[in-house]
């Protein structure tokens, strides 16, 4: 393969997040978008960074620590990724804030949602705020008083703290108290206003009154800070002695881990930082000072505030799917032909039908799903209950290891346990990520399978936010494989072939790559090669290896790769066939969807499985193929719909940068719109065509 060798042809992974980071932020930053929506998305970005850290630099801070120095595929130790990392995450939290404080806020200011200062409010509210504090912080903070010995106490991350230095009764030295914030009160407190919203900051409050925690002492500084502690550790399965315990083992061991960032206020004394550096181990690299309120992610509350609709977009509601009669047998429709949804523009409530159907109906024998992550008090979880508690046969793999979800994961097994279904908690060595509800029903003519896999998780809440796609389907094949599936994961049974599904650990990749091969053979034998793919990464060197020959043979391809990408576009004797688009807009993109033209004998493909190693090699996945011409016809719409995005979309350079698609002509193409738009159109023609069917009675004569 041709290639600079002074240049890798691949791009780093970790600075690909930072990019997609950055394109969100650039949401936060339009100007023309109403100023609701622009902190919903700087919020995003502040939650992103969250884990970014947790995870990712958690990960990169113990490879260094353990003096690993092994190069990644474009060619950057654990060392120097920290180091650009870091220049790129000050340059981003200088962005953030600069948008928050001289653009967001101000235009807040003006249409009424005011963030007023503690010291100059009116009468009402100064009575307001001294009525919070006695009869409810006063009674709930306990100050904890910090000592050079013994043990310290635990500081949560994430959490809001105040550090206050207090004078000793030794001269010249001084006294670190904090105060815990969390579970305390609200962080935006609404105060009395004759017009408008008006607020001020839980911090702000506590340091209004910080003295009467104090009495006879001197407070020379309160500063408000957060931490942010190492989460990328793994459970050792070989050494756990069961996965449950294993589990709540890790939850407690993040508790303390390492620190890794401290965010705290910029006017913040060097004597006061280096007390609570000193304390948290850390240095000058892993400190960001911070101009305005720490932790952004606490404003993206306010951006659903009650009132003020014209700072907010119009809502896009879910509409109902036309391949979907509301009022009959859902399984009935299923039987009679395939269902694709596209979430969040097509409604998630016959997914959630189908499982509440099967649940009841005294025909369905068995039920068994996967669940990664489910929302609170899901109605799918309730709907499995159910089942099992009417004596069903209801088989429910939980993943337990499904990062920041293990907590409500291990409460949802246990409930279900208790219920009487049968509990798999993960499979050994792996994650198990893919998305699949199989039914199993007693009919006259013997005993029928349905099935619904799906891109996204089986979660109600944000399947309202999450670009997905899903398919209800009773295609023997399909569900046959979906039987196999559950028997491979839940005796652990010598893997059995299947007839249509792709399973990961086993043979996604493989089955990818074939595929690609026989697009390049086809195509040099005359055939007109086409590839595209949807996914939310890209990272698998492989795939990637595979793809730079797809291109070197001529054929066209499009990814749109709504995060990370570590292929190279547009470089010369290498991926000029290849581009890459990202698609930033109000819903999550998270669609995986796989096209091949085959010649014209085109193979489609839906996946739980993005293109990265952890989903190849680490976690068991499953890819789709989808069959019936009308669920084929939608997805091929929304791959062309989605590669001519030009106003939400950004284009990868070969350079690693990503550039806006600035529209072209005067159709400018605004993909979740059409898709939306068109949700509309479809929900419509199907009531006017159930309006029109409308019989009255009418007497006999």
């Amino acid at each position: 393969m041709a290639a600079d060798k002074k240049k890798s042809i691949y791009l780093n992974r970790e600075l690909s997040w930072m990019a997609f980071n950055q394109r969100v932020l650039a949401e936060a930053c339009e100007q023309d978008s109403p100023v609701l929506e622009r902190l919903k998305f700087l919020a995003i970005t502040a939650s992103n960074l969250d884990e970014f850290f947790m995870v990712r630099i958690g990960g990169l801070h113990s490879a260094c620590k353990a003096g690993r120095r092994k190069k990644e595929i474009s060619g950057l130790t654990p060392r120097s990724q920290l180091i650009q990392l870091e220049k790129k995450a000050r340059s981003m939290y200088q962005e953030q804030y600069n948008c928050f404080i001289n653009q967001i806020e101000p235009e807040l200011q003006r249409s009424g949602i005011k963030h007023c200062d503690v010291n100059t409010l009116t009468a009402a509210q100064q009575i307001f705020i001294s009525s919070l504090f006695s009869e409810e912080l006063f009674a709930c903070i306990t100050p904890m008083q910090i000592s050079s010995k013994g043990r310290q106490p635990l500081i949560h991350g994430l959490s809001l703290y105040i550090a206050i230095r207090t004078n000793a009764e030794k001269p010249g030295s001084d006294l670190l108290t904090l105060m815990p914030l969390k579970n305390v009160a609200r962080r935006i407190i609404a105060i009395p206003s004759k017009n408008g919203y008006s607020y001020v900051l839980l911090e702000d409050v506590v340091k209004k009154y910080i003295n009467n925690w104090f009495p006879g002492k001197t407070i020379k500084e309160c500063r408000t800070f957060r931490i942010t502690r190492n989460a990328d550790m793994s459970i050792q399965e070989d050494e756990a002695p069961d996965l449950m315990s294993g589990m709540e083992e890790i939850l407690e061991d993040r508790k303390t881990s390492e620190c890794i960032r401290l965010e705290i206020e910029s006017a913040t004394s060097s004597r006061l930082l280096r007390q609570i550096q000193k304390m948290l181990t850390i240095d000058n690299s892993q400190t960001y000072l911070q101009e305005g309120p720490i932790d952004l992610n606490a404003f993206m509350s306010m951006a659903f505030i009650n009132g003020f609709n014209e700072l907010k977009v119009e809502p896009w509601n879910p509409q109902s799917s036309p391949m979907v009669h509301p009022r009959k047998s859902i399984l009935k429709q299923i039987k009679s032909h395939d269902i694709l949804l596209h979430h969040p523009y097509e409604s998630f409530d016959p997914v959630v039908r189908f499982i509440e159907e099967a649940a009841a109906d005294p025909s369905v024998i068995a039920i068994k799903q996967v669940l990664y992550r489910t929302s609170k008090n899901s109605p799918i979880v309730i709907a499995l209950k159910n089942a099992a508690l009417k004596g069903k046969n209801v088989t429910v793999l939980i993943e337990l290891k499904a990062r920041f979800d293990e907590a409500r994961n291990i409460e949802e097994a246990n409930a279900l346990e208790q219920a009487g279904a049968q509990i798999i908690y993960g499979v050994k060595g792996f994650k198990t990520h893919t998305k699949i509800c199989l039914v199993v029903r007693r009919e006259p003519e013997g005993i029928v399978r349905y099935a619904h896999f799906g891109t996204g998780n089986y979660n109600d809440s944000t399947a309202k936010l999450y670009s997905d796609i899903g398919l209800l389907t009773c295609h023997p094949d399909l569900c046959a494989d979906a039987s196999t599936f559950f028997n491979i994961i839940g005796a652990l049974t010598q893997p059995q072939p299947l007839r249509k599904l792709v399973m990961a650990p086993l043979y996604l990749r493989d089955r990818l790559i074939e595929l690609i091969d026989i697009e390049i053979m086809l195509h040099k034998q005359g055939a007109t090669g086409r590839i595209i793919a949807k996914m939310n990464s890209l990272v698998d060197k492989a795939l990637i290896d595979k793809l730079y020959q797809a291109s070197q043979a001529g054929i066209k391809i499009h990814l749109n790769v709504r995060g990370i990408c570590c292929l190279t576009p547009d470089l010369k004797g290498i991926s000029e066939n290849i581009s890459v688009t990202s698609i930033i807009d109000r819903f999550l993109e998270h669609s995986r969807i796989f096209y091949f033209r085959h010649g014209g004998d085109e193979e489609l493909f839906i996946s739980s499985a993005d293109w990265m190693p952890r989903n190849l090699d680490r976690r068991f996945e499953l890819m789709v193929p989808v069959i019936n011409a009308a669920c084929r016809k939608q997805l091929i719409d929304i791959l062309t719909t989605s590669v001519k995005d030009s106003v939400k979309s950004w284009k990868l350079l070969s350079s690693g940068k990503y550039a806006r698609r600035n529209p072209k002509g005067s159709n400018p193409l605004r993909s979740q719109e059409q898709f939306h738009r068109n949700a509309c159109i479809a929900a419509e023609g199907i009531r006017e065509q159930q309006r029109t069917r409308f019989e009255p009675h009418r007497p006999v004569k």
